[in-house]
């Protein structure tokens, strides 16, 4: 007699998956609210960027103009594949430094892990994808940290350096500047798809395990100094966060923001996340989306996982998909 295990479906093992289970943007930000504009009374270095606008990491100045960026990103997982799951944990927590124009130096893990259910053998995979993404980065991994937890989990603290005259921050947005996004939406219905059904997109993987980096290398050379990433709050959200933190209103045309193959029939499905759902609630008393449907807002709001550069700028191959113009009476305007 001979027995046939089944593959083991990591997603199934997590209430949700990746960035969707983010805390809610207007939760999350109560929590903090007490906490920005402080500091120690004798700090050790100058703090750059903190929390104040919610920026992608934090910055403090180094001697010579060099800035120490600092960061930590991790969830549950968005992907049945521990390994490829690994992959996907480090290149978001990466983004974070290419997101405001830095280099990635080194990186610890951050692993939580439900011993008793899970085997071992699967955390090793995990922790392999990680490794080997961080080293295409040509970032070290130096260790990291465990705890026994009845979900999984995985991503990184990232250091990294950047130059601080060429910083690229959430609050730096200028009107008149057209709008790019370097990676297609739509990963968030697509894992929403996934973790259901076992239907796996070729496509939002491949999206998701590339790294950042030539983008924000293009972005410096381009000059940009505005841009963020797009991840749990969707484009939406951090493009409300952006404009509302340089004190401009960002015009998305809608037609030019490009999608994953798949995206549109996930949503039809009703693949969507409750953290796509929280995000465009909101972000929707704050942005005028009369022009476009529902469905289409829910797109715009999509929960990413590991998404694209939202940049204040152009940059070669990504498409522009709006512009900043003078502030207006909505923070985001769809057309």
């Amino acid at each position: 007699m001979t027995t046939t295990s089944l593959p083991v479906r990591l997603t199934q093992y997590a209430h949700g998956g990746g960035c969707a289970c983010k805390i809610p943007p207007g939760e999350l930000e109560a929590v903090v609210a007490g906490l920005t504009h402080t500091g120690p009374r004798d700090p050790a270095a100058e703090l750059v960027v903190g929390l104040d606008d919610g920026d992608d990491a934090a910055v403090v100045r180094l001697p010579g103009g060099q800035g120490l960026v600092l960061t930590t990103d991790f969830f549950t997982p968005v992907v049945d594949d521990a390994y490829t799951f690994g992959r996907i944990a480090a290149a978001n927590a990466l983004s974070d430094v290419y997101a405001m124009g830095g280099t990635p130096v080194m990186a610890v893990n951050l692993l939580g892990w439900p011993r008793d259910v899970l085997p071992a053998e699967l955390a090793a995979e995990v922790l392999r994808g990680g490794l080997e993404v961080a080293h295409e980065a040509g970032c070290h991994v130096g260790g990291g940290h465990s705890i026994d937890d009845p979900e999984p989990k995985y991503g990184m603290a990232v250091t990294g350096v950047v130059d601080l005259d060429r910083l690229i921050r959430n609050d730096a947005a200028v009107a008149g500047t057209p709008l790019s996004l370097t990676k297609p939406l739509g990963v968030g219905v697509l894992n929403s798809r996934h973790k259901n059904t076992g239907e796996v997109s070729e496509e939002a993987v491949a999206s998701m395990t590339a790294l950042n980096a030539e983008a924000s290398v293009a972005a410096v050379a381009a000059g940009i100094r505005a841009g963020t990433d797009v991840t749990g709050f969707g484009l939406l959200g951090h493009l409300y966060k952006m404009a509302r933190a340089s004190g401009v209103t960002a015009v998305v045309d809608a037609a030019a923001v490009p999608y994953l193959a798949g995206a549109r029939q996930a949503l039809a499905d009703g693949w969507v996340s409750g953290g796509t759902r929280r995000n465009l609630d909101w972000v929707r008393p704050h942005a005028d989306l009369s022009a476009v449907s529902e469905d289409e807002a829910l797109l715009l709001a999509d929960a990413q996982t590991s998404g694209g550069l939202l940049l204040g700028g152009e940059v070669p191959g990504a498409p522009v998909i709006g512009e900043f113009v003078a502030q207006q009476e909505c923070a985001v305007v769809v057309r």
